[in-house]
């Protein structure tokens, strides 16, 4: 009798794994992932499993389980008098290398999902572990499926930026000393399984005090002599154009050239862009260091801000000048300026300028590259010499022509 029940126990259950993976199989084409059934794998085809899941049929039998995926745990409940779906992820992380080698964590995020044919929408809360009800993120999203992707549009309704820092990196050790003003919403598109993704941030008033960042108008650089270099010096110029041609004119970050380093930094096969301000890379030398995590990258973002408030331009640009890296354990402008063309940087050529300033994105690679070849990029320096601004027509032919047939002799290694 008991080895009876058990075999038709034993056969219910072979049964019920036959029709699901038959019912969940992929079809030619379909995204599919692959599920973990006990000590059973089959392939899911996703489409169709985002189909079954958020059925008016099948959606409440989700409810109180929880589903483990790549993002986090996911715990299902249902919401009879609405008829929606909720997912609640807690934590919940998602890899996203254009933004770092550590991902995005998020300690509670709380969406709904409502599904119309191919048309799925909800709403979505993001907030810290231990926040009160005022401190979360709010939006709406929806996607549209196809057999071979999902597409998501995400709009984060207005929030004050200190929010934001509060749920994406509650533990910032700034955050307990900074006073952070303005505003940010967000609209951005994502498709699945690719994970490529654009965003449209809206920001207004964005301010920072209380980060000490005014104790730098002294500051002195441990690279050696300053250059004390005024804004209009060749390489002055040179490094603007080379690393950041809109430095007069943004509050220490640029928004065009972050979105344009994400959307490069995500396709396969190309050469990392970084979208860094001067102001930005100015407080990673002194401030942050380099690691590549999202956690450095809005700490950076803080001080930049701060520093445009209690710095300036002029003294910003100096102590960049004074502190960037050249390759070969050097540091600051003056210091490279000797070691390279044994001359001050005041008395640099045009074309010796922008030679430097097109050392700046890869310092010790291009040194090496120097000392190997006997040259750098050509390709590199001509851009540069192109984007300088501020000099006459005849001024810019001659830097052309110059950096054209500029030939320097490569540094000697130090022992």
């Amino acid at each position: 009798m008991i080895y009876g029940l058990l075999a038709l126990v034993l056969t219910a259950l072979v049964a019920i794994f036959l029709i699901a993976k038959i019912a969940l199989a992929p079809s030619a084409g379909e995204w599919s992932t692959t599920v973990k059934a006990g000590p059973l794998d089959f392939e899911v085809g996703v489409p169709t499993a985002v189909r079954l899941a958020t059925s008016s049929w099948f959606a409440p039998r989700l409810n109180g389980h929880a589903l483990d995926t790549r993002f986090g745990t996911v715990h299902f409940t249902w919401d009879e008098k609405t008829g929606q779906q909720q997912m609640r992820c807690a934590p919940c992380s998602a890899d996203v290398p254009a933004l770092g080698t550590q991902p995005i964590k998020v300690e509670r995020l709380v969406a709904t999902v409502r599904r119309d044919g191919n048309t799925l929408a909800g709403t979505f809360e993001a907030t810290p572990q231990a926040a009160d009800s005022n401190a979360l993120l709010q939006g709406t999203w929806t996607g549209r499926l196809a057999p071979k992707n999902l597409q998501l549009d995400v709009r984060v309704q207005d929030a004050p930026i200190a929010r934001w820092y509060a749920v994406l990196v509650p533990a910032l050790p700034e955050l307990q000393r900074a006073r952070i003003g303005g505003t940010l919403a967000l609209q951005a598109q994502l498709l699945l399984p690719d994970a490529t993704f654009a965003v449209q941030p809206t920001i207004s008033q964005f301010t920072v005090e209380g980060l000490g960042t005014e104790a730098m108008l002294g500051a002195r650089t441990s690279c050696g002599p300053s250059g004390k270099l005024a804004n209009d010096s060749w390489l002055a110029r040179a490094v603007i154009a080379a690393e950041d041609q809109r430095f007069f004119s943004h509050a220490g970050y640029d928004l065009t050239e972050i979105l344009a380093s994400i959307d490069h930094n995500q396709k396969p096969g190309q050469t990392r862009r970084g979208g860094s301000t001067l102001t930005q890379q100015l407080a990673k030398l002194l401030v942050t260091g380099s690691d590549r995590t999202a956690e450095r990258k809005l700490r950076e973002l803080l001080y930049a801000v701060e520093m445009e408030q209690t710095l300036g331009k002029a003294r910003i640009l100096q102590l960049y000048l004074d502190n960037a890296p050249w390759g070969g354990n050097l540091c600051g402008g003056e210091a490279a300026a000797r070691r390279y063309f044994k001359r001050s940087a005041r008395t640099l050529e045009p074309a010796q300028a922008v030679w430097l300033a097109a050392m700046l994105h890869k310092p010790q690679a291009v040194l090496e590259q120097w000392r190997r070849d006997g040259q750098i990029d050509p390709d590199r320096t001509k851009w540069v010499a192109e984007s300088v601004r501020g000099i006459s027509r005849n001024q810019r032919e001659a830097l052309l022509k110059s950096v054209a047939a500029a030939k320097y002799a490569p540094p000697e290694a130090v022992q």
